[in-house]
């Protein structure tokens, strides 16, 4: 254990060498959002084939505000000015300028767009608004809404995690400790993650960050706190601060290594999607876990020990006295005495909570995406309104055989521009009709239709594919690794199926609360995914600390006693542990995206859910009911013949 504090030197060393690098270029493709192979993706990438066309189309939208008509003739050298013609409307109320918006990546486009907007607002008269939007814009404005958004994240996590840390500890010093080891985990994972990424050629866009930071903080404070816990305990019963620590970190790290594993699968699932930035966000997430787990289990104990048991102050342990766990104690009371009850009414109560996932909708429009709607999404309605023909994203059709194409539209009604080609593609710009609309008009032609309503489409309609494949997978891999862990079959079966009737419930609160309170019109395609995967992995998490406890006192006194004792001497520490990761996934809320704010929420209560209903009481309850056949077909026998000591010496050994 002495040696704990050089390696924590050493890695942190490590850490800050890895930070001063600084983080990959994040990759620029037009493609890396949408699934692979749709029909959207194949005109994204068509359309990289016109020579020198880092670019995407831009709407310079210069209305009247008290609706009289605009002098056409001072906008007209603006227009020049800015690169493209001008375009009134009927009334002379409103003129456009389309513009093809040069960039070289995604920062570069909100700069370049950001540039447009001050060169079109430049000397206009005070009666003139000028806005932006189209594509080029909007993209803009969906990276541009990440600007300073991942510090205030930062900022708002930390926060939150030394509040309920001092709640936790009730102590003005110690929080600090596994704030510090964590916070540096973080600062290291948001650098090293990019490089894996880009060594293995993934993508990532600006919210994976945002995740991985809400990961690692969440997962390493629950590891620090179940530590931390355990340490303590150790100390109430050894003088000296190295033995105590011993005797803690070898139990606990193969608790923690069993809960990393199985949330590192989890999110593993991940890679299954069909959309690359999903698959970026599974791999990030992965080694977000990885660095969490390290950060805990080898840095944490040598920062601690570099300090004596003082560092608990007030409350600091001393050997000799006894760790009250009343509270705890009451609770298993009533879970022993009345476990039928107790297992009907938290079932109950699940089930309550399910019936909103019944009502499930799937898929927001580009303007319902923005928790505040940037100036491209508000101008694009006002462009609609002022020029019924036009559109801010109208659909790209590539085709190569225009002629025909052209016809069959502008037989449904759509109006046809054609644009520069691409390689041996004709490129046509559609207004009129939805995507499903302009496909199934199109169909028995080569025409593929794609542009940013076509790839919201496409995004849903993968994301649903996605969840087909892999809810089931991730339970089926939860199911397997919990029955490697307990050799156990019908434990990890109950497991498993109280962290699916969880997830359900938390989905069907989160859907009341997103659309009753906060007043979405319906679930964005990625959230039931993201939320059940996140769930899934990082639920389980408590429950593998309670019952990994319980097996090792279910050697001492048998396994219904055996959980009541994990029970309370797990519940305090696994209680702050929740409480914390909700908060912290509920800090999601300050990012600009209604996704991640919904994905926070659906985590938020899901969290809250298993850790103050199903670890704390339908577990064992349903343990009480159960006894010794919980571990079916394996067996715990209790081995009373030595003593105390040495069977939870060797319990633990041999966990």
């Amino acid at each position: 254990m002495r040696a704990f504090r050089w390696l924590a030197l050493l890695l942190i060393a490590l850490a800050a060498g890895a930070m001063s690098i600084g983080a990959a270029e994040q990759p620029s493709s037009s493609t890396a959002m949408l699934p692979d192979d749709a029909e959207s993706s194949q005109v994204a990438e068509i359309l990289q084939e016109r020579p020198g066309d880092n670019g995407a189309a831009a709407i310079v939208l210069f209305t009247t505000d008290d609706g009289t008509t605009i002098d056409m003739a001072d906008l007209g050298q603006r227009a020049e000015q800015l690169g493209g013609p001008l375009i009134p409307n009927e009334d002379m109320t409103a003129a456009l300028v389309p513009i093809e918006v040069q960039s070289e990546g995604l920062t570069d486009n909100v700069d370049v767009v950001n540039d447009l907007r001050d060169q079109a607002a430049e000397g206009l008269p005070g009666n003139i608004t000028s806005q932006i939007t189209g594509p080029a814009a909007i993209d803009a404005d969906l990276s541009g809404v990440f600007s300073g958004a991942n510090f205030l994240l930062l900022a708002v996590t930390g926060v939150i995690v030394a509040v309920l840390l001092i709640v936790t500890y009730r102590s003005p010093i110690l929080w600090i400790i596994p704030l510090l080891v964590i916070a540096v985990a973080d600062r290291f994972a948001q650098i090293a993650f990019t490089w894996v990424l880009d060594a293995v050629g993934v993508v990532w866009n600006e919210s994976t960050a945002g995740i991985l930071s809400v990961l690692v903080f969440g997962a390493g404070t629950n590891y620090a706190l179940l530590l931390i816990s355990r340490y303590r305990d150790e100390l109430h019963e050894h003088e000296d601060r190295f033995e105590a620590m011993a005797n803690a970190w070898g139990p606990t790290v193969k608790t923690i290594f069993a809960s990393a594993v199985t949330v590192i699968l989890g999110v593993a699932c991940l890679l299954l999607s069909a959309v690359p930035t999903t698959r970026g966000l599974g791999l990030a997430s992965m080694f977000g876990i990885a660095v969490a787990f390290l950060f805990a289990v080898f840095v944490l104990p040598g920062v601690l020990l570099l300090f004596g048991r003082w560092i608990f102050w007030p409350k600091i342990p001393r050997v000799g006295t006894e760790v009250n766990h009343r509270f705890w104690d009451r609770i298993g009371n009533v879970v022993r005495s009345k476990p039928v009850m107790v297992s009907v009414v938290a079932m109950i109560f699940l089930a309550i909570a399910s019936v909103g996932a019944l009502q499930i909708r799937t898929g927001l429009t580009q303007a319902e995406q923005f928790i505040e709607t940037p100036e491209s999404i508000a101008a694009a309605e006002v462009l609609e309104e002022k020029f019924p023909d036009q559109q801010a994203t109208p659909a790209i059709i590539a085709t190569q055989e225009p002629e025909r194409v052209t016809a069959v539209l502008e037989d449904e009604g759509a109006s046809v521009i054609p644009q520069e080609p691409a390689g041996d593609w004709d490129i046509l710009q559609v207004s009129g009709g939805t995507t499903e609309e302009l496909r199934s008009s199109l169909e028995g032609t080569d025409a593929l239709v794609g542009g940013q309503e076509a790839e919201l489409h496409d995004t849903e309609q993968s994301a649903a594919e996605d969840r087909t494949l892999i809810f089931p997978v991730i339970l089926l891999v939860l199911l397997i690794a919990l029955m490697i862990l307990l050799r156990s079959i019908l434990a990890p079966v109950i497991m498993t199926a109280t962290v699916l009737i969880t997830n359900i419930a938390a989905l069907g609160l989160g859907w009341w609360i997103s659309t009753g309170i906060l007043g979405f019109s319906s679930f964005d395609a990625l959230t039931p995914l993201y939320s059940f995967v996140f769930l899934v992995a990082l639920g389980i998490d408590y429950s593998i600390f309670l019952i990994t406890r319980a097996r090792e006192e279910a050697r001492v006194v048998g396994t219904k006693e055996g959980v009541l004792r994990s029970l309370s001497s797990t519940g305090g520490v696994i209680t702050s542990a929740g409480i914390l990761l909700a908060a912290v996934f509920a800090a999601l809320g300050v990012l600009p995206l209604v996704v991640l704010a919904q994905v926070g929420i659906v985590i938020f209560i899901g969290v809250l859910l298993d850790t103050l209903i199903v670890r704390t009481i339908l577990i064992p309850a349903v343990v009480q009911l159960l006894g010794e056949k919980f571990w079916w077909p394996g067996k715990v026998k209790p081995k009373k013949q030595a003593g105390d000591e040495q069977v939870v010496a060797t319990a633990a050994s041999e966990l």
